[in-house]
């Protein structure tokens, strides 16, 4: 952030804004206070011996860590002032080997809390930040990761925040820390900032200090290491393939293989404990399936399957159940407990509230459409029960990221106003393998803009929809889409357009991020002193006079993935060019909007919009 750029909290217009409409009520049994409602239960992970969850539950403008039986129960509240953390990019509370003691990372400090009960204790006082903890097999010692000297490094200290020692040092991140089982190792990730498409896997001896890389190759990505329970092997994440797939690789280096060949992403490792299986997630096209891998024959077995999202599965002690997180179109996220191997489900949390629950809710179709080079768009496309003739395409953020089977309520609510609503997973998105991921490398802006635009067009084609009442809607990098097709379409295919902190001039933005946002952005379309004119081509903001249709423009000002200057600096540019647009921004709210009074807020603004500009 630009220190003497000083931003406040304000609503601004070009141009008559939106009112709201007398004539248009809400559906029956539906209101922006019942979508809110619901709150989040995530990150989760089951105790040592399987008696107890922690989790993370969004709730009380807080993301607080609880705990509650494993078999169902009443949660018992372990932090208590946790601030609000955006659900994509939390860590989870970790429990100690011997279950008496959670660690988790609050106010950019490592806290170490009783499972008991008790205040929490900040033991990370030796660093400005400190995050993502992880315990030796003693129960004391922790692995915790700093940013020192512009890198992530890892350092070890103990329960209490004493006997600090650097673990890794030098150029690069160091990052996803886990012991070996006998506590004389500690795998890692490390990423070089010479070549920002490269991960490596390594291994450092706790007693000498020796670090021996397991992997690495020149734009080759390998991360998610995990050991085996007897520590002989280590099972990790690996792109060589052309999807994230399961290799296998000994502790020393040798015996490297590939586990699966599924050609489908694969997520979320978990051994089982007695080191015959492992349990994942595979992704088959936005739908995440449950399933158990045979680490001798390498075959894989589904516990679970459907349109939804199963993800962080735990073993129980025995291996006789997995805990997992559980969502799709029609439910909210809650834990789950899977029996082995039957794949019985039950349900641990309920956080729908019953007047959301009576409703029925839509499930989206899988189709596509061909873009402007021919290349195939996957995309979920949700149909209404009764069509009110308007659209909305809604391009995700990212672009490393997929539309999926997930819980979506805005989406519902429009749906249940009549709304078609359309979900592109454009070039540049994850689940479709790693030359379509590679796809808008270099690109941004370009491609992906178009591949929206088609999927105006075919929106556009369907006989229910008349092609002058259509909107897109984005947040993130879907903002970034926003601003891109509204100033890049001589057709003037979309009638308003919703933008969400996004981007309009990617080296405003790269000069004013953080830094991890920074070297991702550095990942795929390089260095702006090197790559100047790719960053230039992909900033609508020069573009501005184009735009003829209104858009509303949300933001908030704790937001340092896609900052708010930058945001400022294009509605300058709107307010030059004298284009029609509602401005507001949110005081305390990061790279989303989690307070609930301010979502309330931002969801009517979204909704007088979109029904002033939509709808005759």
């Amino acid at each position: 952030m630009h220190p003497e750029i000083k931003l406040t909290e304000k609503y601004e217009r070009n141009g008559w804004p939106a009112v709201q409409r007398p004539d248009i009520k809400p559906p029956e049994g539906w209101s922006l206070e019942l979508i809110t409602s619901v709150n989040r239960v995530r990150n989760h992970q089951l105790s040592p011996d399987g008696q107890q969850l922690a989790f993370v539950w969004d709730r009380e403008g807080l993301s607080d860590v609880y705990t509650m039986p494993a078999a169902g129960g009443w949660p018992a509240r372990l932090s208590l002032d946790r601030g609000p953390a955006i659900y994509w990019s939390d860590e989870t509370p970790q429990w100690s080997p011997d279950g008496q003691w959670l660690a988790f990372s609050m106010d950019n400090t490592v806290h170490v809390v009783s499972a008991a009960g008790g205040l929490p204790q900040k033991v990370s006082d030796f660093a400005p930040g400190a995050s993502a903890p992880v315990w030796l097999p003693d129960s004391m010692g922790l692995v915790v990761s700093i940013e020192w000297q512009g890198a992530d490094k890892l350092l070890l200290t103990d329960r209490s925040g004493s006997w600090l020692r650097a673990l890794t040092s030098g150029p690069g991140d160091d990052a996803e820390a886990q012991s070996s089982p006998d506590g004389r190792m500690v795998v890692f990730v490390h990423r070089p900032h010479d070549d920002l498409n490269r991960l490596d896997i390594k291994v450092v001896e706790l007693e000498s200090g020796q670090i021996r890389p397991l992997t690495g190759q020149p734009r080759q990505k390998d991360w998610q290491p995990r050991w085996s329970p007897d520590g002989r092997l280590i099972a990790f994440l690996s792109q060589r393939s052309g999807w994230n797939e399961v290799w296998l690789v000994q502790p020393d280096g040798e015996g490297l293989r590939q586990l699966t060949r599924l050609g489908r992403d694969v997520a979320d490792l978990a051994w089982s404990p007695d080191g015959t299986r492992l349990a994942c997630t595979v992704n088959n096209e936005g739908a995440f399936d449950l399933a158990l891998l045979d680490v001798q024959n390498s075959d894989v077995s589904y516990l679970r399957r459907g349109l939804g999202v199963y993800s962080r599965p735990c073993w129980s002690p025995g291996g006789d159940f997995l805990t997992v997180e559980y969502e799709d179109p029609t439910l909210p996220p809650d834990l789950y407990r899977v029996s082995v191997p039957d794949g019985q489900l039950t349900q641990l949390t309920f956080s729908n509230p019953p007047a959301l629950a009576r409703h029925t809710l839509v499930v989206p179709e899988q189709v596509s459409y061909r873009s402007y080079d021919g290349l195939e768009i996957p995309t979920l496309f949700y149909r209404p029960v009764r069509p009110n003739g308007a659209a909305i395409l809604n391009p995700h953020g990212g672009p490393t990221a997929q539309s999926v089977y997930d819980w979506d309520i805005l989406a519902q609510y429009y749906l249940a106003k009549g709304y078609t609503y359309l979900m592109p997973n454009y070039r540049g998105s994850t689940g479709y393998g790693l030359k379509f991921e590679h796809a808008n490398y270099d690109n941004w802006g370009v491609g992906d803009t178009q591949d929206c635009l088609y999927g105006a067009r075919y929106l556009a084609r369907l006989d229910w929809i008349d092609p002058q009442r259509l909107a897109i809607y984005g947040g993130s990098y879907g903002g970034f889409m926003v601003a891109c097709c509204l100033a890049r379409d001589p057709e003037y295919l979309f009638a308003c357009g919703v933008y969400k902190y996004g981007d309009a001039h990617l080296v405003a933005s790269w000069a004013q991020c953080n830094r991890s946002t920074r070297l991702y952005t550095e990942m795929q379309v390089g260095h702006p002193a090197r790559n100047r004119q790719v960053y230039l081509d992909a900033s609508p903001i020069f573009q501005v006079e184009h735009i003829q249709k209104p858009v509303l423009i949300l933001h908030g000002l704790e937001d340092t993935i896609c900052p708010p200057e930058a945001t400022e600096e294009w509605v300058e540019a709107l307010r030059r060019a004298g284009k029609t647009f509602e401005y507001k921004t949110y005081a305390g709210e990061p790279h989303n909007f989690l307070k609930r009074e301010n979502l309330l807020d931002v969801y009517r603004r979204i909704e007088r919009f979109l029904d002033w500009y939509l709808l005759p």
